[in-house]
């Protein structure tokens, strides 16, 4: 059975939103860490907006970002969405029970199915109790506004600190797992 990992940029003041403020911290440890979540992925879980951001973005990058966008596109992708028809870039539209939709999906494969980015589809997750791994990037910048992951009024939750990965340009991973799993 597959874990769902989220993995998520933050700014220090928890915003997540519009990630253009991670530029200056990306460099070849940030790639390799990018390289090692996705490549340990069989699939992606994203919500709409996430999906149709990246779904312009990522078929045009081939050429420029090389095997990892190969394997962005090529990775099946499972779109939560009450208002999307239709989907491609090798994707289909999620409806239904968010649980017994979710729990199928983990049952199709083996290893991570990575969220990213995805900020109500993680807290819904969250809430459910199906989030197996929270994985916080953290960049040592204060945006000051924007979407946060964990908006005012999310439910109380409890998470066991399983690892962190630093680097030189002052960004963290915190690797996060549920404190009482279901």
């Amino acid at each position: 059975m597959g874990k769902i990992v989220a993995l998520t940029y933050l700014s220090l003041d928890g915003v997540m939103e519009s990630p253009s403020w991670t530029g200056p911290y990306f460099n070849s440890d940030h790639a390799k860490y990018a390289h090692g979540q996705l490549f340990a992925a069989d699939a992606l879980l994203l919500g709409r907006v996430t999906y149709e951001g990246m779904a312009a973005a990522w078929p045009k990058m081939e050429e420029s970002e090389g095997g990892f966008a190969v394997r962005m596109n090529t990775l099946p992708k499972h779109v939560v969405s009450t208002s999307l028809q239709t989907a491609e870039w090798n994707a289909t539209v999620v409806r239904g029970d968010l649980a017994t939709e979710v729990a199928k999906i983990k049952d199709q494969y083996a290893g991570d199915i990575l969220i990213y980015a995805s900020g109500d589809l993680t807290n819904s997750l969250i809430e459910l109790g199906l989030v197996d791994e929270l994985k916080l990037w953290i960049h040592p910048v204060i945006v000051g506004k924007g979407k946060r992951l964990f908006p005012e009024g999310a439910p109380g939750t409890s998470w066991t600190l399983a690892g962190t990965t630093t680097f030189a340009t002052g960004s963290v991973v915190l690797d996060l797992r549920p404190a009482n799993p279901a």
